[in-house]
């Protein structure tokens, strides 16, 4: 239930400005910037990695994507939009929901391509006077049930594929 305050536009605007210092950060295997758009105890649910909580435990969790992985990484923008802003009952916070886009740069071929989309559901608190992810989670379209789809469902999912034995 939405508080009786609401952003104004400026707060939107520096909530919007944490959404790309938070893409650069974690496109560009910048840590520093990463972190410094999570509070000291944010925690950052991804689809493959799980949930965790605090700076050192977002350190790993990107390190891991980084360089385990690196030609997975290397060449990824992150890019955010359609920003939907809550108030949240406790002052100073508010809920963000948006849409996401990766897009992917493979250097072994020279090209460009969709590598996901979906959705995002994350709170954001102003701390110190600046606008930071209190909980960030990834909801990546990868199953039919990901889609937070509102309306009457009529298409049916595409059977799964029983293992050959």
């Amino acid at each position: 239930m939405a508080a009786n305050w609401s952003l104004s536009a400026l707060d939107r605007l520096e909530i919007q400005e944490l959404y790309a210092r938070y893409a650069w950060g974690i496109d560009l295997a910048d840590i520093d910037m990463a972190l410094s758009t999570f509070a000291e105890d944010a925690w950052f649910d991804h689809l493959w990695q799980g949930r965790v909580q605090g700076h050192e435990a977002i350190r790993k969790n990107l390190e891991s994507l980084w360089y385990d992985r690196q030609s997975w990484w290397y060449g990824r923008q992150h890019m955010m939009n359609h920003f939907i802003m809550d108030t949240l009952e406790e002052e100073g916070t508010a809920r963000v929901r948006c849409f996401f886009q990766i897009l992917q740069f493979n250097v072994e071929y020279r090209t460009n391509f969709v590598f996901g989309i979906g959705t995002r559901d994350d709170i954001v608190a102003r701390i110190g006077g600046r606008w930071l992810f209190k909980s960030l989670r990834v909801n990546a379209w990868t199953e039919m049930d990901q889609v937070p789809w509102k309306g009457q469902l009529l298409m049916k999912p595409r059977p799964k594929s029983a293992p050959q034995k």
